[in-house]
């Protein structure tokens, strides 16, 4: 079973794939964004040559729990997706996935530069892998 991880942004939406056991995640890359139903029709694109069975999106909240001012978003990007596919989609808590790419990224020894061009895909990665964890154990 393939899953889709997406990290919607503002601006770029990452995307992330699991291997076919669902075991682990890897960075795809990432989209510019250009509205909810162009995004989605892109990210449903995404999920169907990947094979994907689920997609998984990113829900940002506050450390504390409560919904941030991106959840709003998200939230209403999860839904053009499922309109956009007929594939499972669910949202994942995604607090800390991109502070958490970003010091592997540096331990990496990753320039700046590159970090990125490679940061969204890779918080993307990191939520989904998230997502595995949960749902193996």
């Amino acid at each position: 079973m393939r899953v889709l991880g997406v990290d919607p942004g503002e601006r770029r939406i990452g995307l992330a794939v699991s291997d076919e056991l669902g075991v682990t995640a890897r960075p795809l890359y990432a989209i510019e964004s250009h509205g909810y139903r162009a995004d989605a029709a892109r990210v449903a694109e995404a999920a169907q040559s990947q094979g994907a069975s689920a997609i998984v999106v990113g829900l940002p909240l506050h450390m504390s729990g409560e919904p941030a001012p991106a959840t709003r978003r998200a939230r209403r990007f999860a839904q053009a997706l499922r309109a956009a596919t007929d594939v499972a989609v669910e949202m994942w808590d995604e607090r800390l996935s991109t502070v958490e790419a970003e010091h592997a990224m540096i331990e990496g020894e990753v320039t700046r530069e590159k970090r990125r061009d490679l940061i969204d895909a890779a918080a993307a990665a990191v939520m989904l892998q998230s997502y595995l964890n949960r749902a193996k154990g």
